[in-house]
């Protein structure tokens, strides 16, 4: 097992909030090339596969033997690692440009967000989640990342919260953590494809950032797309960078 105080050094600088998830031992997986004294190492939270260090192209191929997803997101801290995923992969790692938002928590304007937390719609219903809509959930496919890396309700519950926005008892949005790290967490929006564009992103979004304010908890948002940059922005976030990362699907 890696001892993460020996691999942290090699991640020093990477801002990303699902490193320290690892590191902190929240959640998530990390491999290095020498317990004792590492060079390089990759960390794995979710979907997602951080490298540090020095380029290694045996971690770069390596497949944890626990991992149940159907792909990765590969993200190279530099042009190094870049050109090794690229290398090893070829045209199967597929380019992606993501967008970090900057972590700061006096940006959001808490009447704001409570206006838009108030934009439900006639006949749609905004609950926590609660252990019963925890495992309906993970039964639905479009909606699994809400809570999907958890290993149980009780370790969700314990560490991180979400709600969702139900149509005739129906599940159709949701805003939750996708990963936790000490002090908040990653968050996650999903909507059931017949129902977006409705606002229903905003709403669930705004719910879940005001519950994280009020609970200490800030809401890391880490934006796959323009649209989700988009979203963010309107929530208070501002963009930090933009950072490539590739696209293994299947893996």
């Amino acid at each position: 097992m890696v001892d993460k105080s020996t691999i942290a050094p090699l991640f020093a600088g990477q801002e990303h909030t699902m490193i320290r998830s690892c590191l902190e031992d929240c959640m998530g997986y990390a491999y290095a090339d020498d317990l004792a004294q590492p060079r390089s190492a990759a960390i794995y939270v979710g979907d997602f596969c951080f490298f540090g260090g020095k380029v290694n192209t045996e971690l770069i191929a390596t497949k944890p033997q626990d991992y149940v997803g159907q792909g990765v997101l590969m993200v190279p801290p530099d042009a190094d690692w870049e050109e090794g995923v690229k290398a090893f992969y070829g045209a199967r790692a597929v380019p992606w440009i993501r967008y970090a938002t900057k972590q700061d928590p006096s940006r959001f304007d808490r009447g704001k967000l409570a206006e838009l937390a108030g934009g439900l719609p006639a006949g749609f219903e905004l609950r926590p989640i609660d252990q019963g809509l925890y495992e309906e959930i993970l039964a639905l496919p479009w909606a699994r990342s809400l809570c999907g890396n958890f290993a149980s309700y009780s370790q969700f519950a314990a560490n991180a919260l979400g709600v969702v926005i139900l149509h005739r008892g129906e599940l159709v949005s949701g805003a939750s953590a996708y990963a936790f790290f000490r002090g908040g967490i990653e968050v996650e929006i999903d909507t059931r494809v017949d129902y977006r564009r409705r606002g229903l992103a905003t709403v669930c979004g705004a719910a879940l950032i005001l519950e994280c304010l009020k609970r200490g908890l800030y809401p890391n948002w880490d934006a796959h797309s323009k649209e989700s940059l988009a979203l963010a922005q309107k929530l208070g976030y501002a963009l930090d960078r933009e950072y490539p990362c590739y696209c293994l699907y299947p893996w």
